[in-house]
Formats: C-alpha cells, sequence, structure tokens
C-alpha cells in the first residue's frame, strides 16, 4: 500500500477506536497486528505512533460521547481520498479490517455502525453486499444461524442434520463450524471459524472468531478431517456448472520404442470431462512415456487413441487446440517477462483477437492463476530465480490455460516445489477440472493431501504395464487385499484421514525375504503377476461416446503473421539478456581491434611508418577474418534451437508452421551477423588502411557468416546438448582453415585430396574457400590502383607465358617428336609429346597456321609425319611471334594510359600504388614465389604462375564450374563470371540447402538412423 493510503487507514482505525470512550488494549493489538501484515519493523513503529496520537493513547480517559456527524464527516474525506486509488477488491479488504476493529471489543455502537455505513457508501458496495460482510464478521456461536442464512454462505461442521433453506452445508470432523463467505461481485471468498481446535491455513494458525482471506491455492486443514482447498470450495458456491461434453478413449494401446524395447503394454483408459486423473509408477515404468502418447506426442505402436471419436495421430487437424500439454521441464523464455511469456504465447493462438481483447484475456488468466503482481517481473533462469517455483509452474500452466484447451497433459508439476508450492499446483488443476477440463497428471511421490485431490489413479509397473485404475484411496485397500494383508480394509488413517501412497509402492515392490531374513532381489509379485491382477479385477468404466466436435477456441495467424510474432518474442528475449547484447555487439569490434593492432607493424624501407602497400600480413587477415566471422555466426546460432526445443514441443500443439519458426530465427540471425560483420571490417579496414574496399570485405564477411548461421542452425537442431555443439564448433572451423586456399596450396596436399590443375572437390563444400578466393582477387582486380590496368596486364601476362613457357614446351616435345620419326632416339615417349603438344594447341586462342586444320586428324598418332611436324613448328614460331607483338602491344597501351592518368591533377602512380595496392597479395595471387611456375601433368601443361590473369579453362560441359585458384572468372553455362560474384552467389547456394535441409531435419533423421542402427546391432 502507498504511504498516502496507509495514512489514511490509520485516520481511520483511529476515527473507529475513540468512538466507544477511547482505544482500549483489544483495539490497539488489532491494529498492531495490522501493521505487522502490511510493514516493516521501522514502518510499523512510526505508524504507530502515529495511531497513539490521534486517539491519545496514554492520556486521560476520553468521554463516551462523541460527535458522530464530525467524525463521519473526517471519515467521509478520508474515504474519498483513497477512493480513486484502490481497487474494488482492496476496498472490501479495507471495510473486513474496520469492522473487525469495531468488533474486537465485541459491542458496535449506533455512531460506529452509522459511520461504517459511510464508509461502504463511499466505497461503492452494494447494500446487500456490506449487510452480509457485516453479518459474517460479527457472526459467533451465540447468534442465530436463522439470522445468517444466504446462497453466499457455506458452513463446514459435524452435524449437518439441521440445515437452513439457502445455505449449503459440508460435512467435515471439526470441533465447532467453519463459515465460507463469497462476494459475488469480485469473487473473493473469506473464511472464519468459531469453534475449539487449531486450524492451519496456509501454514498459519488461524484465530476463533477472526475473519480471512481465502485466496486462490489457498487451503485449511482441520487435525482430523480432509484438507479443503480452495477449489474444493470454489466448486460448491458453483453448484449449477456443467462441464463440455467431451470423450477421451485409448483402447488397447502399446508402445514400442525405436531400440525395439516395449514401453506400453495393452493401455485401457476412457475418461470424460471434469476429471483429475494422475498417472503414478516406479522409475523406468513408462508414465512419461504414456503421457506422451496419451497427448499424441508420440505415436502408439499398436491401438487408438481418440477424443471424441477422432484419433489423434490420423486426424491431427481435427483436434488442433483441443490438447494442451505441459512439461516436466520450464518452458519459459527466461529474458521475458510473466506477462510477455504469456503474452506472445497468446499472440500465437488468438489471431482473431483484437490487443485489447488480447491483453485483458493475458490478465485474466494472470489475476486467476494469483500472478497479476508478479506480470512485470522476469521469469529468470532455473538457477537465478526470480519467481517462485511455485509461480513458474503456475506460469507453465497458464500458458496452456490460456487457449482453453479441453484436455490438458501435465508431466510432474510438483518437481522440485515445496509441498506448500506443490499442493497449490495441483489445487490449481483441480479447480480447472472442476470447471470441465479433463486433465492427466504424472505425479511422483505426492503427499495424503494432494493425493486423495485426484479424481482417479492410473498406477504403472516396470516395463509399461498397468497394475491399478480407480479411485485413488481405494488403490491402498486393493493392493493390501491382493497381498492379504491383516488391514487390508484401512484405505486411510481413521483418526487423522491421512493416506500413505508410498506405502502402494511398498506392496508393489516387496521383495522375498531369505532364510536368513535377508531381502533378496527377487520381488514377491512380478510387474506380469500385478498386471495379470489388474485384467482380472479392472474393466474401465464405461462412457459416454461424443461424436460431436470437440470445442477449439484457437485461431492460429498466417505463416507470415506467426514468422512476425516468433520474431518480435526472440527480439524482446535478446534484449532482456543485456549480458547477450554487450558480448555479441563488443565482440566482433574488439576482435577487430586486437587482429589489426597485432598484424599492424612499421614496414616502410628505412622503418619509418606505415604502409599498406608493404603490410606482409594482409592475405592472413583476410583468412583470420572469414574465420572469426564464421566463428561468430556459429557461436550466436549454436544454442538458438536448443534452448527453444522444449517450447517448440508445447507449440507443436498449436500446428503452427516450421518454417515461420525458422525464418523468424534466421532473419535475426542474418541482421545480427551483419551487424557484427559490419563492424568488424569498418574498423580492421580503417586500422589497417585497407581503402575503397570495406563493401566488398563487409559483403562477403556476412556472406560466410550467414552460411556459419545455418550451420550452427542444423547442429542446433540436430543434438541435444549446447555444449556437444560448441565441442563440434572447432570440428567445423578448422576445416575451413585448413582447406581455406591460403595455408596450404592445393597441389600439395594428401595425394587423395589434391589436385595440380584445379582446385579439389573437397575444398569446394568449404565456404571458407569461395570467400577467401573471392576477396582476395577482388582486392587485387578491383582496387583503384590496378582496376585502370588489370585487363592490359592480364593479356601481357597471358602473352608472356606462351612465349616463356608454352612456346619452349612446344619446341622441346616437337623436336622430341622430330628425333622419334627420324629414329635419332630411343625413347618411347613419342605418343605422349604427341598428346602433350595436342593438348598445348587446342589451348590456346591463337591458331595462325593451324585455324583451318583438323589438328585431332594432324596430332593422331599414326598419322604424324615428318611434314606434320615442320607445319607444328612452323605454327609455334608464329604463335611465338603473336604473343610477343602483344605483350609489347599491352605494354605500350599500358604506359599511355598511365601518362593519361598522371596527366590529371589528383592522381600520382606512386601515391595510389602505395594506398590502394598490397604487395604482399599480389604475390599471393600471382604465385610469384612458386617452385614450378609450369608443369606438365597428365599429358597437360599446368600454368601455376599468374593465375589471376589465366581465364583459359578446359571444361567440360555447361555445368563444369571447376576452375584454378584465383581464377579471374568462373566459367557456367557457357559463359564467364567474375569470382567474387560467382562465389558469392556459390556460398548463399549453400546456405540455402542448409536452410532445406533445417527444414527437413537431415541432420537429426541422419544420426537418428545412426543411433537405432547400433542400438539394433548391439542387441544382436
Amino acid at each position: 500500500m502507498s504511504e498516502e493510503i496507509l495514512n489514511a487507514l490509520t485516520q481511520l482505525f483511529a476515527i473507529f477506536s475513540k468512538q466507544d470512550g477511547g482505544v482500549n488494549e483489544e483495539e490497539r493489538e488489532y491494529v498492531i497486528g495490522f501493521f505487522n501484515q502490511e510493514l516493516d519493523q521501522d514502518s510499523i513503529k512510526e505508524y504507530l505512533e502515529l495511531f497513539d496520537k490521534l486517539v491519545d493513547y496514554g492520556g486521560e480517559k476520553q468521554e463516551k460521547k462523541r460527535t458522530s456527524m464530525k467524525d463521519s464527516v473526517r471519515v467521509l474525506g478520508l474515504c474519498r481520498k483513497i477512493n480513486k486509488t484502490l481497487t474494488q477488491a482492496q476496498k472490501i479488504v479495507v471495510l473486513t479490517k474496520i469492522i473487525e476493529l469495531v468488533k474486537v471489543d465485541g459491542t458496535a455502537t449506533p455512531t460506529e455502525l452509522e459511520i461504517l455505513g459511510t464508509v461502504a457508501d463511499v466505497f461503492n458496495f452494494e447494500k446487500e453486499e456490506y449487510e452480509i460482510i457485516r453479518q459474517f464478521i460479527f457472526f459467533s456461536d451465540e447468534d442465530n444461524e436463522e439470522d445468517f442464512n444466504s446462497r453466499n454462505i457455506i458452513q463446514v461442521r459435524k452435524d449437518i442434520s439441521q440445515q437452513q433453506p439457502d445455505t449449503t452445508y459440508l460435512e467435515a470432523n471439526i470441533d465447532g463450524q467453519m463459515i465460507f463467505l463469497k462476494i459475488n461481485s469480485v469473487e473473493m471468498y473469506f473464511i472464519k471459524y468459531i469453534g475449539g481446535e487449531e486450524l492451519n491455513l496456509n501454514g498459519f494458525i488461524i484465530k476463533r472468531g477472526n475473519s480471512y482471506l481465502f485466496s486462490q491455492g489457498s487451503s485449511i486443514k482441520p487435525p482430523a478431517s480432509d484438507a479443503l482447498y480452495y477449489s474444493d470450495i470454489v466448486s460448491h458456491f458453483n453448484p449449477d456448472f456443467k462441464a463440455s461434453e467431451l470423450s477421451f478413449l485409448a483402447r488397447d494401446v502399446d508402445f514400442k520404442f525405436p531400440s525395439g524395447d516395449i514401453g506400453l503394454r495393452g493401455i485401457n483408459i476412457r475418461e470424460s470431462a471434469g476429471k483429475l486423473v494422475g498417472i503414478m509408477g516406479a522409475s523406468g515404468s513408462g508414465k512419461t512415456t504414456l503421457l506422451n502418447v496419451l497427448a499424441g506426442l508420440e505415436s502408439p505402436s499398436k491401438g487408438s487413441i481418440e477424443i471424441n471419436g477422432i484419433d489423434i495421430n490420423t486426424n491431427k487437424d481435427s483436434i488442433q487446440g483441443v490438447i494442451g500439454y505441459v512439461s516436466q521441464d520450464d518452458l519459459l523464455i527466461e529474458e521475458l517477462t510473466v506477462y510477455e511469456n504469456l503474452y506472445y504465447n497468446a499472440k500465437l493462438c488468438f489471431d482473431n483477437l483484437s490487443e485489447e481483447e488480447l491483453t485483458k484475456r493475458v490478465d485474466d488468466v494472470l489475476t486467476s492463476l494469483g500472478l497479476a503482481q508478479r506480470k512485470d517481473l522476469k521469469v529468470g533462469s532455473v538457477l537465478d530465480k526470480i519467481i517462485s517455483g511455485g509461480q513458474r509452474k503456475r506460469l507453465n500452466i497458464a500458458l496452456e490455460l490460456i487457449r482453453e484447451p479441453g484436455v490438458l497433459f501435465v508431466d510432474e508439476p510438483t518437481s522440485g516445489l515445496s509441498s506448500r508450492d506443490s499442493e497449490n499446483v495441483i489445487d490449481l488443476l483441480k479447480e480447472l477440472s472442476i470447471k470441465g477440463k479433463l486433465i492427466f497428471v504424472v505425479i511422483h511421490q505426492p503427499s495424503s493431501d494432494i493425493y486423495k485431490m485426484f479424481d482417479k489413479m492410473f498406477i504403472m509397473d516396470t516395463g509399461g504395464y498397468p497394475i491399478y485404475y480407480g479411485n485413488p484411496v481405494e488403490a491402498v485397500i486393493y493392493f493390501k487385499e491382493v497381498t492379504h494383508q491383516v488391514d487390508k480394509i484401512k484405505g486411510q488413517c481413521t483418526l487423522c484421514g491421512n493416506v500413505n501412497p508410498e506405502q502402494v509402492f511398498n506392496i508393489i515392490e516387496s521383495h522375498v525375504v531369505d532364510e536368513y531374513g535377508q531381502l533378496t532381489d527377487k520381488r514377491k509379485l512380478t510387474p506380469v503377476q500385478w498386471n495379470g491382477h489388474y485384467l482380472d479385477n479392472f474393466v474401465p468404466e464405461e462412457i459416454k461416446t461424443v461424436t460431436t466436435p470437440p470445442v477449439n477456441l484457437l485461431k492460429v495467424p498466417s505463416r507470415l503473421m506467426q514468422s512476425v510474432i516468433f520474431m518480435m518474442r526472440d527480439v524482446k528475449s535478446k534484449l532482456g539478456n543485456k549480458q547477450y547484447l554487450l558480448i555479441n555487439f563488443l565482440e566482433a569490434p574488439l576482435l577487430a581491434l586486437i587482429l589489426a593492432f597485432i598484424i599492424k607493424y612499421t614496414n616502410l624501407p628505412g622503418g619509418e611508418g606505415y604502409s599498406f602497400y608493404y603490410n606482409e600480413n594482409i592475405p592472413v587477415y583476410i583468412l583470420m577474418a572469414l574465420i572469426v566471422a564464421l566463428f561468430m555466426g556459429l557461436s550466436v546460432s549454436a544454442e538458438e534451437i536448443i534452448k527453444d526445443r522444449k517450447i517448440l514441443k508445447r507449440e507443436s500443439f498449436l500446428n503452427l508452421h516450421r518454417n515461420s519458426y525458422l525464418s523468424s530465427k534466421v532473419v535475426l540471425l542474418l541482421f545480427l551477423s551483419a551487424v557484427q560483420t559490419l563492424t568488424f571490417a569498418v574498423i580492421g579496414n580503417v586500422l589497417l588502411e585497407i581503402q575503397g574496399m570495406t563493401i566488398s570485405i563487409w559483403l562477403m564477411l556476412f556472406t560466410i557468416s550467414s552460411f556459419a548461421n545455418l550451420v550452427g542452425l542444423n547442429l542446433s537442431s540436430a543434438f541435444n546438448s549446447a555444449i556437444t555443439v560448441y565441442i563440434l564448433i572447432p570440428i567445423v572451423l578448422i576445416p575451413q582453415m585448413i582447406l581455406a586456399g591460403l595455408m596450404f596450396d592445393y597441389d600439395r596436399l594428401n595425394d587423395w585430396i589434391s589436385s595440380k590443375e584445379k582446385v579439389p572437390i573437397l575444398a569446394d563444400v568449404m565456404a571458407s574457400r569461395w570467400a577467401f578466393e573471392a576477396i582476395a582477387v577482388d582486392m587485387f582486380k578491383s582496387n583503384a590502383y590496378e582496376a585502370p590496368y588489370y585487363k592490359l596486364e592480364k593479356e601481357a601476362s597471358k602473352a608472356n607465358y606462351v612465349t616463356t613457357y608454352v612456346v619452349p614446351q612446344l619446341t622441346e616435345e616437337l623436336n622430341n617428336m622430330d628425333e622419334q620419326l627420324k629414329g635419332e632416339s630411343n625413347d618411347n615417349s613419342f605418343e605422349s609429346s604427341t598428346l602433350l603438344v595436342r593438348n598445348i594447341i587446342q589451348s590456346q586462342p591463337f591458331k595462325g597456321l593451324l585455324e583451318e586444320i583438323d589438328i585431332d586428324s594432324l596430332l593422331a598418332v599414326d598419322n604424324i609425319t615428318a611434314e606434320s611436324v615442320v607445319l607444328l613448328k612452323q605454327y609455334v614460331t608464329e604463335l611465338e611471334r603473336q604473343n610477343f607483338d602483344t605483350y609489347n602491344l599491352m605494354s605500350q597501351r599500358k604506359d599511355k594510359l598511365i601518362a593519361h592518368l598522371e596527366s590529371g591533377k589528383d592522381y600520382n602512380l606512386n601515391e595510389y600504388k602505395m594506398k590502394y595496392h598490397n604487395q604482399s597479395l599480389e604475390d599471393l595471387v600471382r604465385k610469384v614465389n612458386a617452385t614450378n611456375r609450369s608443369e606438365v601433368h597428365r599429358n597437360k601443361l599446368i600454368q601455376h604462375i599468374d593465375p589471376i590473369y589465366n581465364d583459359n579453362f578446359n571444361t567440360n560441359g555447361p555445368l563444369n564450374y571447376r576452375a584454378h585458384f584465383y581464377a579471374p572468372v568462373k566459367p557456367f553455362m557457357n559463359k564467364d563470371f567474375d569470382t567474387y560474384w560467382f562465389n558469392f552467389f556459390v556460398i548463399w547456394s549453400m546456405t540455402i540447402f542448409l536452410y532445406i535441409a533445417l527444414y527437413f531435419e537431415w541432420l537429426l533423421k541422419l544420426i537418428n538412423a545412426f543411433g537405432n542402427f547400433r542400438l539394433r546391432k548391439i542387441k544382436k
């Protein structure tokens, strides 16, 4: 309560206390008790001093006669002051406290009653409601019961033979009577006890004659009678409630695990609406398996499960929204508040509701579950709790309850909770069943009070055998009768009414004693024998089979809207995790700073200053930038699906589209990767003075990070543990580093992998290879220094290669062939020389003298003559001359272009070279340090020098894209595509493939198939 309201209430207490001549000790003790409930110790002292001052406590005795008019005016003013601040429910609590204060001394003067009427008028209470509250508080065992008779009253007592016509009576073994009052306007309940026993209300001893709020989840426990729960009282105040029409039938259900083990055997269940059914059993008996099968999460190997005649496995769409499932584990998003968890869940359920209607529905559910006061608190993790375990469990139930499913399955809702929270949760489920829901609950070691709240109990034994199905209390009697125990007619304690569920399992699992009095491993009755007794004694009771379609309030949004909602929820969740945001948005710039700082060194001749041109670490920087992008993409996506897996399991009952969820994840991850890679590229390029390449470098870093996002999502979807995924990240990254093309030459790898002419197939499946090549080629071809001259240098390089390597090789081979034909050589390489010459000539664009000659016929081994060799030598001479002329022509054109550019004001060739060009990158893409600049391999002349200028490809078919590393263009569909953009689209094609694999869960299916194969092999 606010300070203003507490001040006003203190003054109200003072006014009423003075009406009978001054405050007495009973009244003052009552006020102190109220302050103890509402305030801390320091505040209690402050407000008690205020109260004592107002009533002149300790002063002279005041006269009994008071001027009611003056006090009524003051009360009117005080009530108006707080009227607009309090809710109607709070006003009722205030009124009850004031009436109790008046009642403390046992009398109520006309003046006090008049002022009470003033309070009720100002608080806008109906006259009848005020009167019933006043009568309830003042009622004692000396009053005439006939004067206190109402439909809003329930009386609980030992003897209910004499009853008033409008009052509901409940029988309980108590001394005296309990009275429950319902306030219709706000659905509030109060209790008072008139008797001589100690009754426990929510863990506190209640005082005789005092009234207490009986709120949601409350329970009151008499010493020798069953506990009364909130749901019990509510149900008796609503006797006309009618359950919805629903029938649930499980017929002869068996279930086998993929390994071949049997999980369930011969399950038969028949239930209608309005029941709370418990499922119990020892560990390994199949409780959760049964729940999953009944809920449709697993399909039975045999038998069927029907709701209103509809098979839940073959007609899932027909029962959409009818089934709800509450897992044993938390299905909450830790970074969201209580309200936000429920709100976004509701958004996915009710596309037909307006924002106001949706908000009201969420608020109503939170209020009904006692979570309204916690709505703005973050849920927090299980280890870092912000809300209690009981509140977490209630919120999990709320996620299902908000869409009002007809059948609700709950897996061990009391696991890890205190006894008090456990009772509250089961009481909530009991209340839901009273309202017409059919609820199945897996329960483990319940207390007596919880055990007796169930309408039926289904008990299983090890191996999936059903052994009991019926009334919970009668279960104890049944198992005692089967084992012929002495006290077999006693199901519960006759004195305290308690039932010991543990006794049931002690009987079921009792072991044979040997001749030495020691327990053996052999059970007295095996699961099969218990199942035999079950089959002999239990036949599921007949229920009315309902054929009308079950009620479904679910209205799922469109696929696009689902994606939007998923994304909003994910964004809100990530914004709520400040640590996550800080690390992810600082990671990229920090790594860029570290990397750039380390590899930037004073490298100018003479050691004065830094120049991008002389930095030998630029190729390594490109590779490390790609590895960082891969790592960031993997790390941000590694847990995305794992942490949502349980939530997705629950949301599977909504029939939401998987693509909507996945697309929302991908879009958000792509945005995060775009920001990360952009900050990395900008900071790294600025520090290393890489000019004009920021956009192209960022785009490729973003592309490969997006690829990594999809790799991470596939791993996250296929494995159950985030730790496993993080262990796999190095296994993903290291091959990407090794086969990127920088650390090791592709022609110097293992013989199974390496390739002399083209990039190995294994490297082609590495996104890093495509990204590194794209950046390296683009940085060389497209920088401001190289771009004007690249085409001229390429033609000059090709001409130089022909004159320097091709012509000498052809000359050598032709001389060898000539010697072979003349018989001057015993070398048997004539055929290989012929093949080599033919392959070289066919790869050259300069045909010269051979333009109109059939090369295949000319170089056929059987047709080669001395004249043929002479003709080929003439071709070589012409080829050398043409390429020599081309080289000179390209050199002249480059000199003219340089002169033209330098004639401008802003162009200086040397400055541009130092600013935009990097010598180490040029050496890399031109392979100037290659040991073998040209090599004969498999009757082909392989060019190693200047791969960046080499666009002569020997391709087979229009779909063959394969080329050497650092090729300036890539062949595809009989066209040449720029390497940067070709590689860009290759990586995105791989990314799209990974999305398809993610959608269909190919990796998960592969792992499961392998796991099941291994299990079957081991069993054999």
